[in-house]
């Protein structure tokens, strides 16, 4: 079982296989590695907090995947062995579960939601959070650590376990966020009537956006799809990247002729939008939306994104909004970190957001909340209908890329990631000997290599780097002149060389 468990992180996650029935997918994550891994846990947040194990008080919930009620069963029992007071909170989102830790009721010291975001319904995993916020991946190591060791907190009582419903709080929440900031004109309670909003929750945790939140307030969510939790998630990946989750709800909206809809991926710390023209909100899109809630607010603020944001967006942040982009690093956990690591520096950074609909807003605990950015989108558009407006509006400025490529290079063979810095220090190489043809490399830049394209009717970039976790090196390529597929050869002609890499 120990062996396992390294192979459990995923950057600053613990995801695994929980479910027999994927063929070459054996069950590496059950009630034991749960229940390890939850007594390594409490000794990091004894640690942390100084406390005693039974002075902590902690809250579990979970998203809607099959393995849930099997997962919460072995870390309650775990919390209560070390003699903890546990919240379970039964189906709740990711970002409520760090809530916990805010909200003055509960108070948590630490909290762990259960789940695996957007993989298929055989896996599952564990994202903890303390009073600081999601841990980072050197803390998710050393909670392996001492859950190989078997080491465990001490204690001189059992704990005891409270049912708790936390989505009634987070929701209540944001109720009041839509209330305070919408001018209803004398409707205070009711501030979204005669806006039609479709949400799409793709059968995760997120239905209750639609139900505790929107039409309390009077918003009509009667064209809601895929509201039931259903961990087979029968009808698209719950994922705001995934395109035929998005077609799904651009037709949707367009058929019912919404004004907005809403998608959220499985557990509810990401999301994506749709205007009213059913024209998808996401990527570069949802990071340009996000940017322009806060834009009047914060002037010159530094937006620090992923390392795949567009050239058309770098335009519209800075020229348009008046606004500083930072493109970094893949990893919703490195954005954030690193717009923290500017606000300490005394560069102000407002909003760490990835392409994939990871938002952290400074404003909010830098917590990446899907529900809290489709709030802020919520009260936009109520503002804009008094003027006979749609959300759209706030994007009018944003060009996009006249074509737009994603391709994802096998690695063959052992240690992959010292093979692909070799390809990259070569693709440098490559790139400075042939500059006289327009060709350049993109500095400063954090992660990969990102080279621009402009000569003889080609403009564009492209950015090769390696995958986070696996033996991949993806490719992105945009031009606004020419073809991706220019861009394409001179590439597919630079990897010849590298036998390892797969280019077919």
């Amino acid at each position: 079982m120990g062996a396992d468990f390294k192979k459990l992180q995923n950057g600053s996650d613990i995801r695994g296989v929980a479910l027999e029935g994927v063929a070459g997918e054996p069950v590496n994550l059950g009630k034991d590695e749960a229940a390890a891994l939850t007594h390594g846990f409490v000794k990091w947040l004894c640690e942390k907090t100084g406390k005693a194990a039974e002075a902590l008080t902690v809250s579990v919930g979970t998203d809607s995947r099959i393995s849930r009620d099997m997962l919460r069963e072995a870390v309650t029992e775990a919390f209560l062995a070390d003699g903890l007071k546990v919240y379970d909170c039964g189906m709740a989102s990711t970002p409520a579960m760090f809530m916990s830790t805010v909200f003055p009721e509960y108070n948590c010291d630490g909290a762990v939601m259960i789940t695996a975001s957007h993989l298929p319904f055989n896996r599952n995993g564990f994202k903890y959070f303390d009073k600081d916020g999601g841990l980072n991946k050197q803390d998710i190591a050393q909670i392996i650590s001492y859950a190989e060791a078997g080491e465990r907190c001490t204690n001189n009582q059992s704990g005891q376990m409270v049912k708790a419903d936390l989505i009634d709080t987070y929701s209540a929440f944001l109720r009041k966020k839509i209330i305070d900031e919408v001018d209803s004109k004398g409707n205070r309670e009711k501030p979204l009537v005669g806006l039609k909003i479709v949400v799409d929750a793709g059968n995760g945790a997120g239905g209750f956006y639609a139900a505790k939140i929107l039409e309390p307030l009077g918003a009509d969510v009667s064209a809601s799809q895929f509201l039931e939790p259903d961990g087979t998630f029968p009808n698209h990946a719950p994922n705001p990247e995934n395109k035929e989750a998005m077609a799904s709800i651009c037709r949707k909206v367009i058929e019912s002729g919404a004004d907005l809809g809403l998608i959220f991926d499985t557990d509810v710390d990401r999301s994506s939008a749709v205007d009213r023209n059913g024209k998808e909100i996401s990527r570069n899109g949802i990071v340009a939306m996000a940017a322009a809630l806060i834009a009047k607010e914060h002037p010159g603020t530094t937006v620090v994104t992923d390392s795949i944001t567009s050239d058309e967006l770098t335009e519209y942040l800075e020229q348009c909004l008046g606004l500083k982009h930072l493109r970094f690093k893949r990893g919703y956990k490195n954005v954030i970190n690193k717009s923290i690591e500017l606000n300490g520096q005394g560069i102000d950074s407002q909003l760490a957001i990835e392409t994939s609909g990871h938002a952290a807003y400074k404003e909010n605990y830098f917590l990446d909340d899907g529900a809290y950015l489709a709030t802020k989108i919520v009260i936009k558009a109520a503002q804009l209908m008094q003027h006979g407006e749609g959300i759209e509006v706030l994007l009018s400025s944003l060009k996009e890329p006249k074509e737009a490529v994603e391709i994802r290079f096998p690695i063959t063979g052992e240690n992959f990631g010292y093979y692909g810095e070799e390809v990259l220090r070569g693709l440098k190489e490559w790139a400075d000997a042939h500059a006289a043809e327009g060709i350049s490399v993109v500095e400063p830049n954090y992660e990969g290599v990102r080279l621009n394209f402009r000569h003889s009717g080609l403009s564009g970039w492209c950015l090769l780097r390696k995958s986070l976790h696996d033996p991949i090196m993806p490719l992105n390529v945009e031009v606004t002149e020419g073809s991706c597929e220019e861009i394409l050869e001179l590439l597919r002609e630079f990897l010849k060389k590298y036998e390892r890499i797969i280019t077919v």
